[in-house]
């Protein structure tokens, strides 16, 4: 494969962006890592219009991002919890606050910071599990995978 050539069918951030592209669903998301899981809170953190939310929130359950778990009963009440899925997008989200601080700031600074269990401010950035070096565009090289197929 050539340095442009990696145009192919079933790509992951098609795929991905399919489930999550949508402004709504990452706010949901952001909502749900720091403890939201009610409806009602959802709604209000959000002011989110409730149609959106219900069709956000059944979207996220059906594809195994969030479990819809009864927490009360007569009436049954439901509360949404990240699966082991959704807890898996927690990097992309840091990564996408970290990104709107740096390029889109705020006059007052970040709104939120995010303090790792060491004590200090976390400072994300994608590295290598094989050899620890940050990921970046100068390093990684795209290649045919096991699900490659030309267009």
């Amino acid at each position: 494969m050539t340095a442009g050539s990696h145009r192919f069918t079933a790509e992951s951030v098609g795929r991905a962006l399919d489930v999550l592209g949508e402004r709504w669903t990452l706010l949901i998301l952001r909502e749900a890592f720091f403890g939201v899981r009610r409806y009602a809170q959802f709604a209000r953190n959000l002011g989110i219009p409730r149609p959106t939310l219900s069709a956000r929130l059944k979207q996220l359950v059906e594809q195994g991002v969030l479990d819809r778990v009864v927490y009360a009963t007569d009436p049954d009440r439901h509360e949404y919890r990240l699966t082991t899925t959704g807890k898996e997008i927690f990097p992309a989200l840091v990564i996408l606050m970290r990104w709107g601080d740096d390029h889109l700031p705020t006059p007052d600074g970040p709104p939120l910071v995010l303090r790792h269990s060491c004590g200090e401010p976390v400072a994300p950035r994608l590295s290598c599990t094989h050899c620890g070096d940050e990921i970046t565009t100068a390093n990684v090289t795209p290649e045919p995978g096991p699900g490659y197929r030309e267009r």
